[in-house]
């Protein structure tokens, strides 16, 4: 059930806005801008509401960035925990390229990555955004190797196998995907990428 919010119009009269479609309208603004570039004017417009009402429902900018990348990683990253549930390591891989490759491929949202564009771009006055994004992100992938820690105890990747370093390795793969979804690569293109990395796992 969609959660509606009653917020004081410029001329005093209530206004009722749905909060769930004004905070989705703000994450495909932050998406596309990052956090820095996205404006105040921008978010309100893309949201339809006032400034008023945007910090009486939300908070401030960065509130609304948290809550907008709450509604990311619900919505977009979701395939992250059911990658990690994959009965092997590879299973794993490809769950996580795959699903990285459909939010890339995507006719309906922005290309990039929401949490790259954020962090690159933030500088000193967006610190805490910054630190919020690489937060999140080291979660994700502290998750990821300790999947693959247990993949090599169990025998399902070799010994020689690092499994931070396959970590890091498959989340550059994301950045990759994400730049270059980003310029303009074509989803075949993007496609044998994923492809061609996973020929190239070291496990069954």
């Amino acid at each position: 059930m969609k959660n509606t919010d009653t917020a004081v119009a410029t001329r005093g009269r209530p206004r009722e806005f749905d909060a769930d479609d004004a905070l989705a309208a703000a994450l495909r603004v932050f998406w596309t801008r990052g956090y820095e570039g996205a404006s105040l004017s921008e978010l309100t417009d893309a949201m339809g509401i006032t400034r008023p009402s945007l910090y009486a429902c939300f908070g401030n900018k960065e509130a609304l960035f948290k809550k907008a990348l709450d509604l990311y990683e619900t919505e977009k990253l979701a395939y992250m925990q059911t990658a990690l549930d994959a009965p092997t390591a590879r299973g794993v891989a490809e769950r996580l390229l795959h699903g990285a490759l459909a939010n890339q491929t995507s006719s309906c949202d922005p290309k990039g990555c929401l949490g790259v564009i954020s962090s690159v771009a933030c500088g000193a006055e967006a610190e805490a955004i910054r630190a919020e994004v690489v937060a999140r992100r080291a979660s994700s992938k502290a998750a990821v190797v300790q999947r693959f820690e247990r993949a090599k105890a169990e025998g399902d990747l070799p010994e020689n196998i690092d499994p931070e370093a396959l970590t890091n390795y498959i989340f550059a793969l994301f950045q990759g995907l994400s730049v270059q979804a980003g310029s303009g690569t074509c989803c075949e293109e993007l496609g044998r990428m994923v492809d061609t990395a996973l020929s190239m796992w070291p496990g069954r």
